[in-house]
């Protein structure tokens, strides 16, 4: 499995860009790629200044950076380095928006696609691991009503883990995950940094 995380400039798959893109391959967990992009003049910055610096620690200049690679090479460095994986199935917490977006970028750029259409989402297997462990999903009550509350903070507490970075990153993310979907569904540590979070008995095989 590739496990990915994406940082775009915003959640609009047509007005905003990938600027970071994280991934390991769990059969090979030592394979991992991080790259970073310039966020191109044609797309919109909808984080906001403030949720990037408190995200990612990085301003909007930064991002912006001419001398950074483009997003078309960004993604051309990101499906060789896949391509060379034994699986071709994506893992990601939403992964949903990730998948949209390198679809669309490689639809934009003309750009091979190397993954399966059949995707992995730890939001989805922890949801019905926790239901079938409390009989309950996990919600939360907000301006929309009741939405799911199992974010990627409340996956890494289920599965007996916590993130102790001060800023994000796609590479970050991407291993928390993996470790996360290793724990759910197999019951087991993948990644050596985090063998001293206890695997819950309730997820053990």
């Amino acid at each position: 499995m590739i496990v990915i995380d994406l940082e775009m400039s915003g959640m609009d798959i047509l007005k905003c860009g990938i600027w970071q893109i994280g991934a390991i391959d769990t059969d090979n967990p030592e394979n991992t790629f991080c790259e970073e992009a310039r966020v191109e003049d044609e797309y919109e910055f909808i984080l906001g200044e403030t949720n990037t610096r408190k995200l990612f620690g990085k301003t909007e200049e930064e991002l912006r950076a001419k001398n950074k690679q483009s997003e078309k090479q960004l993604l051309e460095h990101f499906f060789k380095w896949a391509e060379k994986s034994k699986s071709k199935n994506i893992v990601g917490h939403c992964v949903q928006y990730d998948f949209a977006f390198l679809q669309q970028k490689a639809f934009k750029y003309n750009l091979k696609f190397p993954f399966s259409h059949r995707i992995f989402d730890t939001h989805a297997i922890a949801s019905v691991k926790y239901l079938d462990l409390n009989g309950r999903l996990l919600m939360k009550k907000d301006r929309l009503g009741f939405i799911s509350d199992m974010g990627l903070k409340n996956v890494l507490k289920f599965v007996g883990m916590k993130d102790e970075r001060i800023v994000h990153d796609a590479l970050g993310d991407s291993k928390l995950t993996a470790e996360a979907f290793s724990r759910l569904v197999y019951g087991k540590n993948l990644l050596k940094e985090y063998s001293s979070f206890k695997i819950p008995e309730y997820l053990i095989k």
